[in-house]
């Protein structure tokens, strides 16, 4: 008897915390979501989508995606002072600089909780075993030592500009 007692309390616990009554009324996110999906879908029917026909912003990403691609990609990179606006050279680089926050792998996991009791989104570490955040302010470049002409990963925090060119030495933008 306790145990059947034990399990009946248990069941009731879990009925409650999954929202209980399966006849409840929807609250008042769950009804403006379903009215703004009214809206947009009238919206959509009233003006359909952009006539879009060259794809040009398309065709530029893509270009600049395989461009970002090309071995052995030669760049400039410079510090940028927010205080005085101005650019500080920090050596040559290869490729551009990547956001510290970029992940090699998807962040989130889908995980099911139980038999049919639904899912929720998890975390996910890196291939490393850590977890990333979801922003950060720094970046990482590969910059090449002058003096042992060798290329080394660099973590830099202050803004950064990443150039397929050298400014010249006058160029106002330079602090001096």
């Amino acid at each position: 008897m306790k145990q059947k007692m034990s399990w009946f309390v248990s069941a009731l616990s879990l009925f409650v915390l999954m929202g209980g009554d399966c006849d409840s009324q929807p609250n008042s996110d769950q009804k403006q979501q379903q009215q703004q999906e009214i809206l947009l879908q009238e919206g959509t029917a009233q003006v359909g989508m952009p006539a879009i026909k060259n794809f040009r912003e398309r065709k530029i990403l893509k270009d600049i995606l395989e461009l970002r691609d090309q071995e052995g990609l030669v760049t400039y990179t410079y510090l940028f002072s927010e205080q005085t606006g101005k650019l500080t050279f920090l050596g040559e680089t290869i490729g551009y600089g990547i956001p510290y926050a970029t992940q090699f792998t998807n962040p989130q996991k889908i995980a099911a909780w139980g038999h049919q009791a639904g899912y929720a989104v998890l975390p996910q570490a890196d291939p490393n075993g850590l977890f990333s955040p979801a922003s950060a302010e720094g970046t990482w470049i590969l910059m090449r030592d002058p003096q042992k002409d060798k290329v080394s990963p660099q973590y830099i925090e202050p803004r950064i500009m990443v150039l397929t060119f050298k400014l010249d030495d006058d160029d106002p933008r330079l602090s001096k």
